[in-house]
């Protein structure tokens, strides 16, 4: 069992930056693939990044691409998103996701709301 919490978000203006954290419970972190997915209201949730349990390997949305940076602490037992150039399409609600084989788990989620 992995419990994952988001922090991080908040109101940002076009332009600015955020960073959310995902702080993972367990001993077994550093065996995960761990991912950020976003939900808008109205539309499905869909992948923004991911990473491997190394952090050598990472996939980015083409709508992210070039803005947003994946990485991972696993001594901390964190992942975080770095978020630059934020557009208001970005505005969502952000999920963590730990992933290993079949096991998949989710944090609650944390709002970013970009303001033009």
């Amino acid at each position: 069992q992995v419990q994952l919490v988001e922090s991080g978000g908040g109101l940002v203006q076009a332009g600015g930056s955020l960073r959310l954290s995902c702080a993972a419970s367990g001993r077994t972190f550093s065996s995960y693939a761990m991912g950020w997915f976003r939900q808008a209201p109205g539309k499905e949730r869909g992948v923004v990044a991911r990473i491997n349990w190394s952090g050598g390997t990472t996939y980015y949305a083409d709508s992210v691409k070039g803005r947003f940076t994946i990485s991972r602490d696993n001594a901390e037992n964190t992942v975080y998103l770095q978020m630059n150039s934020l557009k208001p399409e970005d505005t969502a609600v952000y999920y963590c996701n730990a992933n290993r084989g079949s096991a998949n788990y989710w944090g609650q989620g944390t709002q970013v709301t970009v303001s033009s």
